[in-house]
């Protein structure tokens, strides 16, 4: 079957993405912060906390990747003496993709009837596969929120969301990176929509 340039290039990348396993990654997000907090408190603890909404295996699996960014931050958890209450959140969506074949697009993200990638379900991260078609790009969209509420008044005092939308298929590497670009410049980030790059994997030695 004669393959269009796009498809070939897709599929370029995507080889290239499964054996760069070990090399490193610049991972650009678009990250907003809101704080209250004028400088780190002297006893900088928190708890994860959760909505009703997010009683399930894939928030503990989020909690994880979150947790080394809010340490580097200078937070320490210490569920029994808290002082703060910290709800994380996380998605992932299917999207079209820039090499993505226009007369093959179907569904977005995943081009008609072939297509693969991961996937955060409700049971957490998964893999699916494509049909008969062959390769297409896939393309995600994600996104994720950290909300710090001040014990026992329960008040927002910093809040941080990052986004990110590109091919990169190690989830378990993204997210935390995600919630680091959330976390940089905690408890006074810069104000308005920014960019922050931060670099995933590890390099070649």
């Amino acid at each position: 079957m004669k393959r269009s340039l796009p498809r070939l290039l897709a599929f370029a990348a995507v080889a290239l993405l499964l054996a760069g396993c070990a090399s490193t990654y610049l991972l650009d997000n678009n990250v907003r912060s809101f704080s209250h907090l004028a400088a780190l408190p002297g006893q900088p603890t928190y708890r994860f906390d959760r909505l009703p909404s997010q009683q399930e295996p894939g928030q503990a699996q989020l909690e994880t990747m979150a947790d080394p960014a809010l340490h580097r931050a200078g937070l320490r958890r210490d569920d029994a003496d808290a002082r703060y209450a910290v709800q994380v959140a996380g998605r992932l969506l299917p999207v079209l993709s820039p090499w993505a074949d226009p007369w093959r697009a179907g569904w977005p993200g995943w081009g008609g009837w072939g297509g693969w990638g991961l996937g955060y379900h409700r049971r957490g991260l998964g893999f699916g596969a494509g049909g008969p078609w062959g390769w297409e790009s896939p393309w995600y969209h994600r996104e994720v929120s950290v909300i710090v509420r001040e014990l026992p008044s329960n008040r927002v005092v910093f809040e941080s969301h990052a986004s990110n939308d590109g091919p990169w298929l190690d989830n378990a590497a993204v997210f935390p990176a995600m919630f680091e670009a959330a976390m940089q410049g905690f408890p006074n980030p810069p104000q308005g929509p920014r960019r922050v790059d931060v670099q995933v994997g590890r390099a070649n030695s």
